[in-house]
């Protein structure tokens, strides 16, 4: 193959970031903007020692499955890549990703992989938007980087651009406004000749049940003189606002930093799920699709099995929700979480909800695990929720060394979820059922909940 080839490739199947993919003179080959099932006319624009990548030029037999994405900003933006696809294939697709990677990487060929848990209406259930802010000839603008560059792909400019799809609907018209205020008295900033963006972000969050909103900026530490009319004007127009918090970044990046100031409100939101209610704060997390996440954790209680007597550990516990969704049902329940601020909500929540029975240790799982299991800790049940790359073998030894009979991980990364299980299937667990979970509907993202059962050796 060589570079700006031109060939037909039949569509065989998707990669784990939503591409299309087929094989041609015996080269895996990505085509983004495919869906597996079609036959398409490609040119080879990136080539790699295992795989190339190709631009779609023309599609010769098309899928049943496409269909025609419905937000305008589809293709600049990349933030929902399946839009191009039916929805109930999407979801087929997913489970056959995480069965895929069962196989290729833990030579499970008969796990029982159950279908995807989708939605009924799969748009607008984004619970938290992270808004990237954008001055261009001295106007500000509110949007997300485009795929692949560092460019604004704008949500409220005209009547096409009306905000994200797979946001809530009240944090878009919350966002229309703060983008139409930061305009309005934004530009009166001392920045004392330093360079770099003063506004950085708009984090907007909203608790789902309580309908509770909360406006996060991120800004630089300069002083903003006109920041008083700002809060009064955007409390004036949403007098139902719970919190806004100004968050200091000193870095001319993004990314929120860890000082904040509250302007307006209180420093935190609630939101019930399922019996339970949780205060999050701005730097907390907190699953984005309320709907799925009811899903989710119904499906974690039914594989952990508890019957009131039991001693359950949540690894990974962020502001509490998974464990103290465990101590209904259990006799004790540990919650590890290296967040000293998630730490503080998970306890906080444990005592909003009359929960006596949860206890909440602050530090890094890896560490904290193993010195439970050197302490002759057994739980009977250890739920697993990593970040996206999975957990280290300090923690998957410590979970081996505490024999629990049960094992319930939560993924969000097929590819590291199968290295993990592979691991503990080798240590004596053998992989009971596989639920997918559509967190992220329209997105290449999969969430994954695994029951393992100890053998008796």
């Amino acid at each position: 193959m060589k570079k700006n080839e031109k060939f037909s490739l039949y569509i065989s199947g998707m990669t784990h970031g939503g591409e299309g993919v087929g094989r041609y003179k015996e080269v895996a080959v990505f085509v983004p903007g495919s869906v597996p099932g079609e036959t398409v006319t490609a040119e080879a624009v990136e080539l790699k020692k295992n795989y190339a990548r190709a631009r779609l030029l023309e599609i010769v037999e098309r899928s049943p499955h496409r269909r025609s994405p419905e937000c305008a900003r589809f293709e600049p933006c990349g933030g929902c890549c399946l839009q191009h696809i039916d929805y109930r294939e999407q979801l087929r697709l997913k489970a056959a990703l995480v069965r895929d990677s069962l196989v290729r990487i833990t030579g499970l060929h008969n796990a029982p992989v159950r279908d995807t848990a989708g939605m009924n209406y799969p748009w607008h259930y984004r619970n938290k938007a992270a808004f990237q802010v954008e001055e261009t000839d001295g106007r500000y603008q509110l949007g997300f980087y485009e795929e692949g560059s560092r460019n604004i792909a704008a949500f409220f400019k005209d009547r096409d651009h009306l905000g994200c799809l797979l946001v809530d609907g009240e944090l878009n018209e919350t966002a229309s406004l703060v983008e139409k205020l930061l305009n309005k008295h934004g530009c009166a900033v001392d920045k004392q000749n330093r360079p770099g963006r003063f506004f950085r972000q708009v984090l907007l969050r909203k608790g789902f049940y309580t309908g509770e909103v909360m406006v996060v900026l991120v800004t630089g530490e300069e002083e903003w003189l006109q920041e008083k009319a700002f809060v009064k004007e955007l409390l004036s127009s949403l007098p139902g606002l719970a919190s806004v918090v100004r968050n200091i970044n000193r870095p001319p990046g993004s990314v929120p930093g860890r000082k904040n100031r509250l302007l307006a409100g209180k420093e935190y939101i609630t939101d019930r799920l399922g019996h339970l209610i949780f205060r999050i704060s701005s730097s907390s997390f907190y699953q984005v699709n309320p709907e799925q996440t009811l899903v989710l954790y119904q499906k974690v209680l039914e594989y952990a099995a508890l019957s009131g007597v039991e001693t359950a550990l949540d690894a990974y516990s962020g502001i509490g929700t998974i464990a103290l969704f465990l101590a209904g049902r259990a006799k004790k329940v540990y919650g590890l979480e290296i967040v000293p601020e998630a730490v503080e909500d998970a306890r906080r929540n444990a005592v909003l909800n009359g929960i006596t029975n949860v206890e909440f240790l602050a530090g890094e799982v890896e560490r904290s695990l193993p010195r439970m299991a050197a302490q002759g800790i057994r739980p009977d049940v250890v739920v697993l929720d990593p970040p996206r790359r999975g957990c280290d073998r300090e923690t998957l030894d410590a979970v081996v060394r505490m024999q629990a009979a049960r094992v319930v991980y939560v993924s969000c990364n097929p590819g590291t979820l199968a290295r993990d299980l592979r691991y503990l299937t080798d240590k004596g667990y053998q992989v009971a059922e596989v639920q997918p979970v559509d967190m992220f509907p329209w997105t290449y993202h999969v969430e994954a909940i695994v029951l393992l059962q100890r053998l008796e050796r």
